[in-house]
C-alpha cells in the first residue's frame, strides 16, 4: 500500500489510540519490553577513569518510555527494569545485577529513571501541545537534568561519603557525575525530542488529552 502523509497521520493515531485502550495485559507486555529495551541499551557503555559512572545509551530508552507508553506505563517499564534487576538479571550498566545497585554509585540515576518516565508520559498523553519539538525539548532538558541527574548526584554523593568518609564537594560530583555527560545527553535528548514530534499525534488519542486542546498549556 502507498504511504502517504495521511495515512502516515491516521496511523499514528490510531497507534496511540490502541496503546491507551488495550488491555493492561497488553500494556503490561509493553512495558515489558520497553524495560528489555532500556536493560540492552545499559550495555553501550564508555567507562571513564575518574568516575564509576559510565557514559551509557541507556538514558534514550528511559527519555521515550513515557512518550511512548504513557506516564503509568512507561514509569512502570522503569519499575520493572529496576526491580528485574534488584533480583539479580545482569542488564544494569556492565551486565551487573542484584539489589546491592541501589547503594552504589549509580544507584540514584535508577531512582531518577522512574521519575522521568512519569514526568514525560503525563506532558505527552495530556498536552497536545507539548508534542512537538520544541516544547518536547524543553520537556526532556527538564526531566533529563532534574529528575535523573539531582536524585543521581544525591546517590553519588552518599556512595562516595561511605567509601572515603568524606563529604565531596559540589564540582567534585559535577565532574564525576554530569559534566562528562553534557554532549551525549544533549544528543540524546534532540533524538527523542524528534522521535516524539515523528510518531505522536498532534491530536486527541484519549479523552484527557480533549481538556488541554485550547491553548492553556504551551512553551513554544
Amino acid at each position: 500500500m502507498e504511504i502517504t502523509i495521511d495515512n502516515y497521520f491516521e496511523k499514528r493515531h490510531s497507534l496511540f489510540k490502541w496503546r491507551t485502550e488495550t488491555s493492561n495485559a497488553n500494556k503490561l507486555v509493553m512495558a515489558f519490553f520497553m524495560a528489555c529495551i532500556t536493560g540492552l541499551m545499559a550495555q553501550i557503555i564508555i567507562p571513564l577513569p575518574w568516575t564509576p559512572v559510565p557514559i551509557t545509551a541507556q538514558t534514550f530508552a528511559v527519555l521515550i518510555a513515557g512518550i511512548l507508553l504513557g506516564r503509568y506505563w512507561g514509569g512502570l517499564s522503569m519499575v520493572i527494569y529496576l526491580l528485574i534487576g534488584f533480583v539479580g538479571v545482569p542488564w544494569f550498566t556492565g551486565m551487573t545485577g542484584g539489589i546491592g545497585v541501589i547503594t552504589g554509585a549509580t544507584g540514584g540515576f535508577l531512582i531518577g529513571f522512574i521519575l522521568t518516565a512519569l514526568f514525560l508520559g503525563y506532558f505527552s498523553d495530556n498536552y497536545i501541545n507539548a508534542r512537538g519539538f520544541k516544547s518536547m525539548l524543553v520537556l526532556l532538558l527538564v526531566s533529563n537534568f532534574a529528575f535523573i541527574y539531582i536524585p543521581g548526584l544525591i546517590g553519588l554523593g552518599a556512595w562516595l561519603y561511605v567509601v572515603n568518609g568524606t563529604i565531596p564537594g559540589i564540582w567534585t560530583l559535577l565532574v564525576m557525575g554530569l559534566l562528562p555527560f553534557l554532549i551525549g545527553d544533549l544528543i540524546k535528548i534532540g533524538g527523542a525530542a524528534a522521535l516524539a514530534k515523528a510518531v505522536t499525534p498532534k491530536e486527541s488519542f484519549n479523552d484527557g488529552d480533549n481538556l488541554i486542546d485550547n491553548g492553556n498549556w504551551r512553551i513554544f
